[in-house]
């Protein structure tokens, strides 16, 4: 996180561990708020990484999942990152640079994974011509989102994008629309503090937890540690939020991606759900296993979680299609909470 930002976030009563804003005081109220107001989010949990050089473009084409000459100046998209096995090594956001210096492209994923992807896509530039760089003290990233975050947005900063994924460049800010409420604002970061203070002034400033809550319930896979190298992108629904393109070139597990869609039904989906630990029980976290009507055998495992307003946690989780038609999901172990599924954002095929 950006020292001066830290700081200026401090003095506007953030509670920040590890370079994450955790909350603001109330982590109870601040659930609440992301389910029936108005939010604002710093989302320096999440590292950038800067990819510059004209040969940005073909270099990123040829080891990414998605199609990155669809990612424009007005064009962000989702995509994966995954081994020779076609195992996600990582999902991102990931947009045209249009403010700043560089040109080339920004992409996002948790802080955590950020120097281990950057360490090994950097292995394949060989004589490319394209640099990359950590970017995540270079833009101020912050999420708003709520009935009135278009609205709000609009009337601290303009124009916004129309459709989803859309992106507006301006001198100092990228306005990206992840959603019909939901946007992420890149902004440079001596104009931050000015445009922090502008929308809280309408919007209740919440932690990090609140917004992986919202991208949970949208149905958003973020790839951490504790998941590396167990899905390939369709069992994380990578492909039904444009993450996956089954037309363009090779990359890295290109093969076995294709071989999943084409050869045969997806065994394992992710599915969203709710899990209610009892009071003696650990919280829910990415990576537990799930049990059900294969015995002592694992059917899935949780991809990301968070405490959810309605008690308990919500999950994104992977899980054995089959086991979810028969009902039969537990967190932990055949003993353990059953998973309440709850119906996705999107349809998959």
């Amino acid at each position: 996180m950006n020292l001066i930002w830290q700081a200026y976030l401090r003095n506007h009563g953030a509670i920040i561990q590890n370079g994450c804003v955790v909350g603001f005081g109330d982590n109870a109220a601040e659930l609440e708020s992301a389910r029936s107001a108005t939010v604002l989010s710093d989302l320096s949990h999440f590292g950038l990484i800067h990819f510059s050089g004209e040969d940005a473009q073909s270099f990123l084409q040829g080891q990414l999942s998605c199609d990155v000459k669809q990612v424009n100046a007005s064009a962000a998209l989702y995509g994966g990152y995954c081994n020779p096995k076609g195992r996600l090594l990582a999902s991102f956001l990931i947009w045209s640079k249009g403010i700043g210096n560089g040109g080339g492209y920004v992409m996002q994923l948790p802080a955590v994974v950020r120097p281990g992807i950057q360490k090994r896509l950097a292995m394949y530039v060989l004589r490319a011509k394209v640099k990359l760089a950590d970017a995540s003290d270079d833009l101020v990233c912050l999420g708003v989102a709520g009935d009135d975050a278009e609205a709000l947005v609009r009337k601290n900063l303009g124009e916004v994008p129309a459709s989803r994924l859309g992106v507006i460049h301006s001198e100092f800010v990228s306005i990206i629309r992840l959603a019909q409420n939901r946007f992420e604002l890149a902004i440079v970061p001596e104009k931050a503090p000015a445009i922090w203070e502008g929308l809280s002034r309408d919007a209740v400033p919440v932690g990090a937890p609140c917004w992986d809550w919202l991208e949970i319930k949208a149905g958003i896979p973020i790839i951490t540690p504790a998941t590396q190298e167990q899905f390939v992108p369709q069992m994380a629904n990578l492909e039904a939020i444009g993450g996956v393109s089954f037309q363009k070139g090779c990359y890295p597990g290109q093969e076995i991606v294709a071989r999943s869609q084409y050869l045969g039904k997806i065994k394992r989906r992710m599915y969203l759900a709710n899990i209610r630990p009892g009071i003696s029980d650990s919280q829910v976290e990415a990576g537990d296993e799930l049990f059900g009507d294969m015995g002592e055998q694992s059917i899935g495992m949780v991809v990301n979680a968070s405490p959810s307003p309605d008690g308990g946690f919500h999950v994104l989780a992977v899980i054995q299609t089959s086991s979810v038609e028969a009902a039969a999901v537990r967190w932990k172990s055949l003993a353990g909470p059953s998973l309440e599924i709850a119906p996705l954002p999107y349809s998959l095929s």
